[in-house]
């Protein structure tokens, strides 16, 4: 049955990646495009001539560029999510198994939609509310290493803390309840969830100038195709597991 859940969940992850992708090309990528215009233009603008404006202009050789716009903005993002979801929908099934029948008799479906909007939460949103994603133009190129170090670092706190707070909500329902349980869980993870992203520092490298619905609109993309993964996932694969789990048990035997 573990290796029936993978495959659903990896079938469910390749699912929610292919309409995840649809949702950032067209939502998201017009936004990519603009910011890489201005970031084009403000490059033209830095490489105005000065002094010598005057003397003969030398050639400057054009980096070849490997793969073309139109293929990162494609093929390259299908690729990209695509392989994303299929990884995320793995581990999915793993963690369902996991918490499957430890959260009273719900059905498969609700589980999937509980661990699903959870796992939203706890992954991506928290961590998004801390480091927001920037379209291309926004950023320095000698922090990428930092800023990629503290998104991800902080990912991984949040999924610790994540944890820690629904086993410890899980013994608390045995004595006061689910609903009274979970609260208590769930405000000891926003408590100390807010006191590690007041501690780690924060990242504001927006250029002045730079257009604030361009920015608005990118990250607000961001969110929605995460929201159409998640979702996607939750309900594909609560469908395709309640369907497995019930052949199981009718089974005799």
């Amino acid at each position: 049955m573990m290796r029936t859940l993978l495959v659903r969940g990896m079938l469910a992850g390749l699912i929610a990646g292919v309409l995840a992708t649809l949702f950032a090309y067209f939502l998201g990528e017009p936004s990519v495009e603009t910011a890489i215009g201005l970031e084009g233009s403000s490059a033209h603008s830095h490489s105005a001539p000065g002094a010598h404006e005057h003397e003969p202009a030398q050639a400057e050789p054009e980096e070849e560029e490997l793969v073309t716009r139109g293929v990162q903005s494609t093929i390259g993002l299908l690729t990209g999510v695509g392989l994303y979801g299929v990884a995320v929908g793995g581990l999915f099934s793993l963690a369902f198994a996991f918490v499957y029948g430890r959260l009273g008799t719900l059905r498969p479906r609700v589980t999937a939609a509980l661990l699903a909007a959870g796992a939203f939460v706890v992954v991506f949103l928290v961590p998004f509310l801390k480091y927001p994603g920037n379209p291309p133009a926004v950023g320095q190129a000698g922090t990428i290493g930092s800023r990629t170090s503290l998104y991800f670092g902080f990912v991984a706190l949040s999924l610790l803390i994540g944890l820690l707070a629904a086993a410890f909500g899980r013994k608390l329902a045995d004595k006061l309840g689910a609903w009274r349980g979970g609260l208590i869980a769930s405000g000891g993870y926003i408590v100390l969830i807010g006191v590690a992203a007041a501690l780690l520092p924060s990242i504001d490298e927006v250029p002045d100038g730079f257009p604030g619905s361009t920015l608005w609109t990118f990250r607000l993309a961001s969110v929605g195709t995460q929201v159409v993964l998640w979702t996607a996932l939750g309900l594909t694969f609560g469908a395709l597991a309640e369907k497995a789990l019930k052949s199981k048990e009718a089974v005799p035997g």
